[in-house]
């Protein structure tokens, strides 16, 4: 038989190739008979291992597309697993929470005042547990007395004795007064030599943050609140307004923000300062919608960052706008800094990780919340490898939350001798499962998370004042959140800057235990009488005390 040029058989169809024929094919029929049989049978076998590599591959596509289906429907129809039971009730209707009320919660808990009435000290009124087990509002609550006389037809005794007063009952109500908006009506004298020989005198102006708008300073300082901690548009604060005889378009309450921003800019200044100052910064971004960005679509989404740290006592949470979510804004806003930053695993934090004394941490609540994911796409009552994760990882949260109240060093030695062992265990729990979950599933993508983020996961271990997660720092975005839910977006880039200022001073002041409208209020009838830095760092919300903010 003449030789031929061997060419590969395959089936188009499938992609299976059979081995090569020889170039010199055997001239016995036997011999070309069983070389043929060979062939179809290398054939067959490569056949049935492409036929099961595509069905594991068309399984594992079904599955993964199961489990997306399966948690979507979860997030927008189910309950949150991740949060407290008890935390529902955030959320019920008005209806709902009078269901489950008793007719003696009606009655709000006030404390009794120290009167001559009751004959009972402060101190032994303390002693007294609140009815209801409702915290009681503060005894510094204005008490207005609203006196019921009997009338005096009725204050003679059937006996024809005059009554006289042997005593009285006193009950309470909480009353609320509703916003005034009144004008403030500036009247500066004005005194003149009567023979003209010197010019006049006049009354100094008092400062003003605006002084080219007839807001006042205080009025400011409910605007800056009203959005920013309550989250009502300015649209909606126009209409509160309106209410009340005063016209001021929306479009004016923007550049009241803007400028009132601008004028509290130094003090966020110094706020960034004792931020940068301290070795440990939590950080994240949440999107935020800006309209009027320079060559970029109305719809297109910018990025708030957030940072929290400060040193003990002083805590502080910055916001900052930026269009862009690059590796360079973290690089810009922590420019020459040092120490431990917490993050999650996105990649705009891998270049500031490479720069000399940054370490960076990761979060094992973003690790958790992946093994939660996977949990869910379960069926209904049945455990699998994600609760054996979430197990382990709930073992380290019971420690951090056992040694919450102990000094760094003995948090340290708790890590070390009870933290490390769940590490380890996780670790190797870890290395047995990985390989045998399908990369491309929920339980794959929580594993693979977790195996990339394993040395920033656990670099906490290392010091006892380093956080385990970063819940911090989410915890103060939450308020932007909710407040971005009913303003929708900024109209420009300048409105952008300026609500990230405003939050970083109101999330600030919450922060420290600071009521934020008095502590608004405070610096913006400061502000402009301050020339210095001591001035500006007297009004740093941990510089205050309650006492000395301005109540009237």
């Amino acid at each position: 038989m003449q030789p031929r040029t061997a060419d590969p058989r395959s089936n188009a169809a499938v992609g299976v190739c059979a081995s090569p024929l020889p170039e010199q094919l055997p001239d016995d029929p036997a011999a070309l008979k069983a070389l043929l049989r060979e062939q179809q049978h290398a054939f067959e076998l490569a056949f049935k291992a492409r036929e099961a590599e595509l069905q594991k591959a068309f399984e594992a596509r079904i599955l993964e597309l199961y489990e997306q289906l399966r948690l979507a429907r979860r997030r927008m129809f189910g309950p949150s697993s991740e949060s407290h039971a008890g935390q529902g009730w955030l959320f019920d209707e008005a209806e709902a929470l009078a269901e489950s009320a008793t007719e003696a919660g009606d009655t709000a808990t006030l404390p009794p005042p120290a009167t001559e009435t009751t004959g009972e000290t402060p101190a032994d009124t303390g002693k007294k547990k609140a009815r209801g087990k409702r915290k009681p509002l503060p005894i510094e609550l204005p008490r207005i007395d609203v006196v019921h006389d009997v009338p005096e037809a009725e204050r003679t005794c059937a006996c024809g004795t005059p009554m006289v007063e042997i005593g009285q009952d006193v009950s309470e109500q909480l009353d609320i007064v509703p916003m005034q908006v009144r004008v403030l009506r500036h009247i500066r004298k004005r005194y003149g030599c009567p023979q003209g020989d010197q010019a006049p005198v006049s009354a100094r102006a008092p400062g003003q943050v605006l002084p080219k708008s007839n807001a006042s300073n205080d009025l400011l300082a409910m605007l800056l609140v009203t959005k920013y901690v309550d989250g009502l548009p300015l649209a909606r604060f126009e209409y509160v307004l309106a209410r009340a005889g005063a016209l001021v378009p929306r479009q004016t309450l923007a550049r009241w923000v803007i400028g009132t921003a601008q004028a509290l800019q130094p003090i966020a200044n110094l706020m960034r300062d004792v931020l940068l100052g301290h070795d440990v910064i939590h950080m994240d971004e949440t999107p935020v919608q800006v309209l009027k960005e320079p060559g970029r679509a109305a719809t297109s989404k910018s990025q708030m960052w957030v940072q929290r740290g400060g040193p003990p006592g002083k805590p502080v949470i910055l916001f900052e706008y930026d269009p862009s979510r690059a590796q360079a804004v973290p690089l810009r806003l922590l420019e020459g800094w040092k120490g431990h930053l917490i993050a999650d695993g996105l990649e705009s934090y891998g270049a500031i990780s490479f720069c000399e004394g940054v370490t960076r941490l990761g979060c094992w609540v973003h690790a958790r919340r992946r093994f939660v994911d996977a949990s869910k796409v379960l069926p209904a009552g049945k455990r699998g490898r994600a609760h054996e994760a979430l197990a382990l990882i709930g073992k380290l949260y019971a420690i951090e939350k056992e040694a919450r109240e102990l000094s760094n060093a003995e948090r340290l030695a708790r890590r070390q001798s009870r933290s490390r062992v769940v590490i380890d265990e996780l670790r190797r729990w870890l290395d047995q499962v990985l390989p045998t979950v399908p990369p491309t599933s929920v339980l794959g993508g929580a594993l693979g998370y977790l195996h990339r983020q394993w040395p920033r996961l656990t670099r906490y271990l290392a010091r006892g004042d380093l956080p385990i997660d970063n819940n911090p720092v989410e915890n103060a975005i939450r308020p932007f959140v909710v407040g971005r839910k009913a303003w929708l977006f900024s109209d420009t880039q300048a409105g952008a800057r300026a609500s990230a200022l405003i939050y970083s001073l109101v999330e600030t002041a919450k922060a420290n235990n600071v009521e934020p409208y008095l502590w608004l209020r405070h610096i913006l009838r400061a502000v402009p009488n301050a020339t210095t830095v001591e001035h500006f760092e007297a009004l740093l919300p941990w510089n205050l005390k309650a006492e000395q903010l301005i109540t009237a």
